[in-house]
């Protein structure tokens, strides 16, 4: 131990100089606190404003769900298109811009078909019609199944056959044509697809439109007639009972 320390007068000064410190530093530091806590309180709002709004944006504005930009091929040697008027069908042509489709998930196993270049929807009514809709509404709605050798199938969501519990399928003919979905089964051609994906991509979520307001407002659901004309649009083949293939 040094000297100084050891001299009893000099220990008294060093020992009111420890007293004489620490209130300095401890308002120092009360007061430092105190500029602290006011920073907060005026910051505060503003952090808690972001914390609850910023979330918020980002989940209705930036994609959230990963899908698929892909063409879908028939076992019947066609690409299943939509044309610019709603017609569909299938084409031999594979470099259709016509043929190309958003794969977009709207839950498990099921997907939203929609044409890249119309941007409608494919959807199916209660009485097998495949249409084409500019909203997004349960009949729009496809369950996406694999099937043996690595074929897709795509059927109704909302419609299948109320005796046996049979599902309704998207399908083409022998010819192309579009088929009612009623009379596609699944362990045939018609029904399966092989997805050749294009490009992975990022969509937002469709909003879900209810078909009751669409139909009262003219815009929803087609009737039979709408329907039968859609398939016979552009020349297409109607679908009949032997269209099984």
């Amino acid at each position: 131990m040094c000297a100084a320390l050891m001299d009893p007068m000099p220990w008294r000064i060093v020992r009111s100089e420890l007293r004489l410190i620490p209130p300095l530093f401890v308002e120092q530091q009360q007061q430092h606190n105190r500029k602290r806590r006011k920073s907060h309180e005026h910051k505060a709002p503003e952090l808690h404003g972001r914390s609850m709004t910023f979330p918020l944006r980002r989940a209705t504005s930036e994609p959230q769900l990963k899908g698929i930009v892909t063409r879908l091929s028939s076992r019947q040697g066609f690409q299943l298109q939509m044309q610019p008027d709603g017609t569909i069908d299938g084409t031999k042509d594979e470099d259709s811009t016509y043929a190309v489709f958003n794969l977009i998930p709207v839950g498990l196993r099921v997907v939203a078909i929609q044409g890249v270049q119309t941007k409608l929807y494919l959807a199916m009514n209660n009485e097998g019609f495949l249409y084409t809709s500019e909203h997004f509404t349960p009949e729009c709605k496809f369950k996406e199944s694999v099937f043996e050798n690595y074929y897709v199938t795509y059927s109704s969501m909302l419609y299948r056959q109320q005796a046996s519990g049979r599902a309704w399928y998207l399908g083409l003919n022998k010819e192309g044509g579009i088929m009612k979905g009623n009379h596609v089964k699944k362990n045939k051609a018609a029904a399966h697809f092989i997805p050749k994906p294009l490009k992975v991509a990022m969509y937002r979520e469709p909003s879900l439109h209810d078909l009751t307001e669409l139909s009262r407002s003219g815009s929803g659901t087609p009737t039979k007639s709408r329907s039968a004309s859609a398939l016979l649009n552009g020349g297409g083949k109607s679908a009949s009972n032997n269209d099984l293939s």
